[in-house]
This record gives structure tokens, C-alpha cells and sequence, in this order.
């Protein structure tokens, strides 16, 4: 492994380096980022409804219940067409949906940490993360085009750290072939 990416080590670098060009466009240019995730998020509803319907056509003969996909498909490529024509809405409800989803599993790790303090275990960090989980999807709920500005910006933030990370890598990957070959040729020949 340590050859391949040594030979490979410019791929690593690239992918950082686009990793953090990425990150910075979603840091400096927010709203194309969010418009960017939309257009993602329409690309694969339209590309899965489509799929959807053409299984259920074409096994309509050997399954009765043939029209459930049909349906979800058809529903899929309308979501993608409505995230095309009106791609403000859809970011709008992909923030709700976030948010939700954020206060939901915030209650849950509450009630995971009730359930653990009354068998003796206190996991006060567990009860922290519910808590600031619970009001993250609260705030973005409350106030959606904040949500969606956070969205983009941890996007970012992660795509800078993990874009250097792998540029550094790639950088220090450029010695390990080298390092493999004369280990290779410094270990003696077992018979």
C-alpha cells in the first residue's frame, strides 16, 4: 500500500487541494455552495425516480404490487423537478428537514442519558450534545437562512481540514516509495 500511494502521491494532493479550493468557495461564496447542493439534490432524485419507474414497468407482469415503486418514483422525479424549478424552496425545506432532524436526535440522546443515569452511569456529555443538538435544530428552524449559512460554512470548515490533511499527506506519500524500495532491497532473502 505504501508503494501505491507513493507512486499515486500527486492524486492525494490534487484531492486536497480541490478540497480546499471547495472549502473556501463555500466560505466566500455561501449561496452558490447552498444552490450547488440543491442542484446535487436534484440530480439524484430525478436519476433514482426515473430508475424507480423503469423497475416497476418493467416487472409489472411478475408483481402485483408493482405500482409502489411506480409511485415513489414518480414522486422522486417530481421532488427533482421542483428542486430544478425552484431551487430557493428547496433549500428551504432541505434546512427544515436539518433542523428537524437535529431536535430529534437531540431528544433522543436526552432520553439515552435519562436512561443511563438511572442505572448508575452518568454520561454528562451525552446530555450536553442532546441539549446543543436540540437548539441547533431549533435555531435553524427558527431562523432558516442562518441554518443554511451554518450548513454551508461546516461544509467548508470541514472541506479546508480534511483538503489539508490530504495535501500534506500527499506531499509526505511522494518519500514512501522510495522508503519501500530500499526496505525492500535492505531485507535479506529467506529460503
Amino acid at each position: 500500500m505504501d508503494e501505491l500511494l507513493g507512486r499515486a502521491w500527486w492524486m492525494l494532493a490534487l484531492r486536497g487541494a480541490a478540497g480546499i479550493l471547495f472549502g473556501l468557495v463555500a466560505l466566500f461564496l455561501p449561496g452558490l455552495t447552498l444552490l450547488l447542493l440543491v442542484a446535487v439534490f436534484a440530480a439524484y432524485a430525478l436519476i433514482g425516480g426515473i430508475a424507480a419507474v423503469s423497475a416497476a414497468i418493467r416487472h409489472r407482469s411478475i408483481r402485483t404490487d408493482w405500482w409502489i415503486p411506480l409511485l415513489l418514483g414518480l414522486c422522486t422525479i417530481a421532488a427533482g423537478l421542483i428542486a430544478v424549478a425552484a431551487p430557493g424552496v428547496t433549500a428551504l425545506v432541505l434546512i427544515a428537514v436539518m433542523g428537524a432532524n437535529a431536535i430529534v436526535t437531540g431528544v433522543l440522546d436526552v432520553i439515552a442519558w435519562v436512561r443511563l443515569k438511572r442505572r448508575g452511569r452518568t454520561q454528562w456529555l451525552l446530555l450536553f450534545i442532546g441539549i446543543l443538538s436540540a437548539l441547533f435544530g431549533i435555531f435553524v428552524l427558527a431562523v432558516p437562512g442562518a441554518g443554511a449559512l451554518a450548513l454551508v460554512w461546516m461544509i467548508g470548515t470541514y472541506a479546508i481540514v480534511t483538503g489539508a490533511l490530504l495535501f500534506v499527506l500527499g506531499l509526505g506519500a511522494r518519500n514512501w516509495r522510495s522508503a519501500v524500495l530500499r526496505d525492500k532491497q535492505n531485507t535479506p532473502l529467506h529460503s
